[in-house]
């Protein structure tokens, strides 16, 4: 899974950034710090591995992981230069969703680039920017899809796309607003990579006074919700400067700390569940004495196509999956003993694959 970070400049992006991925990125009190788009490869939490791996004895253990691509701070009129314009939106289109970090707390010390706390019009402004950042890359496909849309008919059909695409951007509207059902125009948008086509969580960055009760009583973190509901966004409420101080811990003292904070999870852990709620994933476990890891799909993928997941030969020749439920597994302490107890299954090419289940593919090319 791939997340591009944004936000106005002096929102905590950076911090955020940096507390996910301990990677360093510069982050200072003044616009523009980021000048080139860092990325961070982080593990996400499972417990579920451990616990497997000790009753494998496996060498190895291998999480799923998600990338996380930061870009410089945007302002208002960076798609007509402002600021660092909008040369690092490139760096995003490839990801799977958007985390739109907005400032939700006070501080005299941290200059606002607009002067004053306002999540919605901050919301805004970066939303305008992706349209124009859009409107860029369809502005450029229709010159050259019309010239050739005269004589081939399929290329007269997505330039028909292309213009109700524009013109739906031009009233002020996200990409994933535009409605189509027709095959072939769901595969070209797909293909275009529109920002504003991917789902979006938004990180409401709240002063540590606000984390115990993730922002209840703070009306920047109300209007945020209230937005993100109506486009059918994530919302989850970090304090990005507690975060970074969460990230220099090791694991027993990172418990201790979320506790006298009054908190059960971490900022990342947070982002990982909005994450894979909005996206729709899921994690299956393969385990044994070499290694025990996590394989992300989608829900609703079928047993074949999780399989493909670990190597293209394991969906190619699909015999049956052997499939036990993590916790039963844990619960009789062998895979022997969960099969006498009839606890494993063998599922064949319809089976949906559901998250924690532990499986044993069979195959043969």
């Amino acid at each position: 899974m791939k997340l591009g970070i944004v936000g106005l400049p002096n929102v905590g992006k950076s911090t955020l950034f940096n507390s996910l991925t301990k990677a360093g990125a510069e982050s200072a009190n003044y616009p523009f710090c980021t000048i080139d788009p860092n990325v961070g490869i982080v593990a996400v939490p499972d417990d579920r591995l451990n616990r497997l791996a000790a009753l494998y004895n496996s060498k190895k253990i291998t999480p799923a992981v998600i990338e996380f691509v930061d870009i410089a701070g945007l302002v208002k009129g960076a798609s007509k230069g402002e600021g660092l314009g909008n040369q690092f939106l490139a760096n995003i289109r490839e990801v799977d969703a958007i985390v739109h970090v907005v400032r939700c707390f006070e501080d005299s010390n941290v200059v606002h680039v607009d002067g004053s706390i306002d999540p919605v019009r901050d919301i805004e402004t970066i939303n305008y920017e992706l349209i124009f950042s859009d409107l860029e890359i369809l502005e450029r496909r229709i010159a050259k899809t019309a010239r050739g849309a005269k004589n081939d008919k399929t290329l007269a059909k997505e330039l028909s796309l292309l213009e109700r695409i524009k013109s739906h951007l031009e009233d002020g509207k996200p990409a994933k607003t535009f409605v189509t059902r027709d095959e072939d125009e769901l595969a070209w948008m797909g293909s275009y990579q529109l920002l504003t086509g991917k789902p979006v969580i938004f990180a409401a960055n709240v002063g540590e006074e606000d984390l115990e009760n993730d922002g209840a009583d703070n009306p920047y973190v109300a209007k945020v919700r209230e937005y993100a509901a109506a486009e059918n966004s994530e919302v989850f409420v970090i304090c990005a400067q507690i975060e970074q101080e969460i990230s220099e811990l090791d694991e027993e003292e990172k418990a201790m700390f979320l506790e006298e904070l009054g908190l059960k999870k971490s900022g990342l852990e947070k982002l990982i569940q909005a994450s894979y709620s909005l996206l729709g994933l899921l994690s299956y476990l393969t385990s044994g004495e070499d290694e025990t890891r996590a394989w992300t799909v989608r829900a609703g993928t079928k047993a074949p196509q999780a399989a493909g997941k670990i190597h293209s030969d394991f969906e190619r020749g699909f015999i049956r999956a052997e499939v036990v439920n993590y916790q039963d597994l844990l619960d009789c302490g062998s895979y022997a003993k969960a099969k006498e107890k009839g606890l494993v299954g063998l599922e064949g090419k319809d089976y949906v694959v559901k998250d924690g289940d532990v499986i044993l593919f069979r195959f043969n090319v």
